[in-house]
């Protein structure tokens, strides 16, 4: 058997430094997926999307590692963000407003098959809200801006004022797709003084 791949140490994209900006490429990823609406701290549809995906993304682990002797860590969780104003994420902060995906994600050599086998054997264990709803589908971002942002998630807003009207623009850059962020620590756990947050930006060139 391979020795055991964590992702967070050898994939480049995971790689950010607080108060500093990167512009960095990001190949297609493969994603394990589950779309919600509202804010993540009230409401119940993000709690049922999280207790959807992790069965499947263990499943997927374990079957990796019995198969095809190819083990790995559980990859950080990750999200999108958007909403029809974008200014909820740098001003307003309308967490009610907010659209999200919820994502795990898994290596390139996962293919269908060892997803759906992973869904039923969560599904033979037992209901579980909106398994249905989790979708295995690949991400290409493409050139993208993201920096490490260390503390609670409500203080994100003035980072992202930085990265999108300062930093972008500047690069000769506009905002292009949905700000993803990369959860480093777990929220039960860490104060949130101590959270460890990837924010990512897509963007491409700006038009002259």
């Amino acid at each position: 058997m391979s020795e055991k791949i964590d992702f967070t140490r050898t994939f480049d994209g995971y790689q950010a430094k607080r108060g500093q900006f990167r512009v960095i490429q990001i190949p297609a990823l493969r994603y394990l997926m589950i779309d919600g609406h509202g804010d993540p701290n009230t409401s119940p549809a993000y709690t049922r999307a999280l207790r959807a995906l992790y069965p499947v993304a263990y499943k997927v682990k374990f079957a990796s590692k019995r198969e095809l002797g190819r083990d790995y860590v559980v990859p950080p969780l990750e999200g999108l963000w958007w909403a029809e104003d974008m200014n909820t994420f740098t001003t307003v902060r309308d967490k009610s407003q907010w659209d999200w995906t919820v994502m795990l994600m898994v290596p390139d050599w996962i293919d269908e098959a060892m997803f759906h086998t992973a869904v039923e054997l969560v599904r033979a264990k037992g209901p579980v809200e909106r398994l249905e709803d989790v979708r295995l589908e690949t991400l290409a971002e493409g050139l993208c801006v993201q920096t490490l942002h260390v503390g609670s998630f409500d203080d994100e807003a003035a980072v992202l004022e930085q990265m999108h009207h300062v930093f972008i623009p500047r690069q000769g850059l506009s905002i292009s797709g949905k700000h993803h962020e990369i959860y480093f620590s777990d929220f039960r756990k860490v104060a949130p003084d101590k959270l460890r947050t990837l924010l990512r930006q897509p963007v491409v060139e700006a038009a002259t």
